[in-house]
């Protein structure tokens, strides 16, 4: 476990196990993890932790049970810290800073270590993409919020104008030709088709409520004109069309192993099992 790993004040190796504490619970605290994963403060470390916890309320886990926050007492002051349970310390590094040397051994640690618990994430894409799933469709709430406010009667329409700017076809078109389920059509997608996809909510979104844009026909013109744009960059920064962009394994996939792996790792750490 070398790959995870603090020196104690005699320079012994100190592994991810060493540091588990039970007290009601098994958990680890997010400043010890902090330093394995080669950060120096909690403050910069925060957002692995934001990232985390958005990942644990996108799979419906509770995550207050797994990432509670409460204060330290370190050399008699009180410190902010986080009592992280094996699954948040899991979710933790893989949504770490992968350029931190520290991190990357340690995600390899963990996807080696989480096999046992039938998790086989390899890598953080994965997380990115179930991230970003998650914003989309809070962003559609919303974009259609602001469509209905500006006078969109039809949001068929409209949705499949943005996609006719974005793909050069309807979304039943994509999907037959990817031979997927229109339903199931953003969960295939990559990262950066999801990201894609989320530019063009938010930007049709921005771009209604600073220019007044108002009227069915007015606003489909507005979302076509925004996924064209998004078609351009995808295009340029790509060398492929987003329609050409391959499919991906199915989020909801390893949304069904993260969440079979959080109950076998809580099963693991229950304290007092026999």
């Amino acid at each position: 476990m070398s790959e995870l790993a603090l020196a104690d004040a005699n320079h012994q190796p100190l592994t991810f196990e060493d540091f588990k504490k039970e007290n009601g619970m098994v958990y680890w605290w997010a400043s010890d993890l902090m330093r394995m994963l080669g950060y120096k403060e909690l403050k910069s470390f925060q957002n692995a932790i934001d990232r985390a916890t958005k990942a644990c309320i996108t799979l419906n886990i509770p995550h207050y049970d797994n990432f509670l926050a409460t204060t330290r007492v370190v050399d008699g002051e009180h410190q902010r810290d986080f009592k992280l349970t094996r699954f948040a310390c899991y979710l933790t590094v893989m949504n770490a800073d992968p350029k931190k040397p520290e991190v990357a051994a340690a995600q390899v640690y963990f996807a080696e270590q989480t096999r046992k618990f039938e998790i086989l994430i390899q890598s953080s894409e994965e997380f990115e993409r179930l991230l970003i799933r998650g914003e989309i469709k809070e962003g559609n709430k919303t974009l259609a919020s602001v469509a209905k406010s500006a006078g969109v009667t039809d949001y068929a329409r409209f949705n499949n104008a943005g996609y006719l700017g974005l793909y050069n076809m309807l979304n039943v078109d994509l999907a037959r030709q990817r031979k997927i389920e229109p339903k199931e059509l953003m969960d295939h997608m990559s990262r950066t088709e999801l990201a894609a996809n989320l530019f063009r909510i938010t930007q049709t979104e921005e771009r209604i409520k600073n220019f007044g844009v108002k009227g069915q026909r007015n606003l489909e013109q507005t979302h076509h004109e925004v996924g064209r744009e998004v078609r351009g960059i995808i295009q340029k920064n790509t060398g492929r069309s987003p329609e050409q962009l391959p499919p991906q394994k199915k989020i909801s996939e390893f949304q069904k192993q993260l969440k079979k792996g959080q109950r076998k790792m809580a099963l693991e750490d229950r304290v007092g099992k026999k």
